[in-house]
């Protein structure tokens, strides 16, 4: 049968789709109060063309029926709360006790707006992640350098007459290749490198002392998240910061004043020690639906088929 003509079928006369009592504004938002409880999680998604979605889930579903709460069109803070409010009594919104969220500011917003009661808890790996990046950013921006270099002596050679030949280090790299090959091993821990990898990082160390410091720096902050104690955590942290101003990198610096920004909800996560991994496992669900769609045609029936799943 012609797949087109099976779910135009089933959208009109197999499905209670044209009857949904959310039809009327699922391009717009979908709220299931039911689904309430007292941990939630926010992020946003990207159904098609880059349209991105407020989602809203209830951990205690753990990716079945019951776990969508909310998908709402945007990410405008004052939007997303107005509908939420609207549809979701305040009763209900007082019973959230938790809600784990990145560090976007407009998320912040809307929960503290509309989960008055909720302890906001930044996850772990969005603010390990700014760590990983800063550190790769160095690791290019040493590359640039390297290209650049390789580049002014194949001219220089090309000016005297010589044919150029490139450096080549112990490991049978050349400078660029070194730093383009080090992308998997920075982030690593050195005890799961491969014999190949702890060779090659010996090299880029002892080209590059400055990258060492930095891939330490994103291993520490690692490590403070395997501490249990609040306390110590925040010991711990503070002394993170002050060996990030030490070093004076600016890309760190960048994240050490991001990190005491939110300090407060990074801190929450030792009391539990909740993270944002089911919001992320619930976006790999919607790509997943997606893909197999192959992509978002109708948004209305997209989100009627996800709310049969998981609402």
């Amino acid at each position: 049968m012609n797949g087109k003509l099976l779910e135009e079928q089933y959208a009109v006369h197999l499905s209670d789709y044209s009857t949904w009592d959310q039809l009327d504004h699922a391009e717009n938002y979908i709220v299931f109060p039911e689904n309430i409880g007292p941990y939630l999680t926010i992020d946003e998604t990207s159904l098609s063309q880059g349209e991105l979605y407020t989602v809203i889930t209830n951990k205690e579903g753990r990716g079945r029926k019951g776990t969508l709460v909310a998908m709402i069109k945007g990410v405008d803070s004052e939007r997303v709360k107005s509908i939420l409010h609207r549809k979701i009594s305040l009763e209900k919104r007082r019973q959230v006790k938790e809600v784990t969220l990145d560090m976007a500011a407009n998320m912040e917003q809307i929960v503290r707006k509309t989960f008055t009661r909720a302890t906001l808890v930044t996850d772990r790996f969005h603010v390990q992640k700014l760590a990983y990046d800063a550190l790769q950013q160095m690791r290019i921006e040493y590359r640039w350098e390297a290209i650049e270099q390789e580049n002014n002596e194949i001219e220089l050679g090309k000016q005297v007459g010589q044919t150029y030949k490139p450096h080549i280090l112990d490991n049978g790299d050349t400078p660029k290749q070194l730093l383009a090959r080090s992308r998997y091993l920075l982030f690593k821990r050195k005890d799961t490198w491969t014999p190949s990898q702890i060779y090659r990082a010996e090299i880029l160390f002892d080209r590059y002392p400055r990258l060492e410091q930095a891939y330490n720096l994103a291993q520490n902050l690692g490590y403070i998240y395997s501490i249990k104690d609040k306390g110590v955590a925040y010991t711990k942290l503070a002394q993170w910061y002050n060996r990030v101003e030490e070093l004076g990198f600016k890309s760190f610096n960048t994240i050490s004043r991001t990190i005491q920004n939110h300090y407060e909800t990074i801190l929450n996560y030792f009391e539990k020690r909740s993270t944002n991994a089911a919001a992320e496992s619930f976006n790999a669900k919607i790509k997943a639906l997606r893909a197999q769609f192959r992509g978002v045609k109708r948004v209305s029936f997209f989100l009627y088929r996800l709310s049969k799943i998981y609402a």
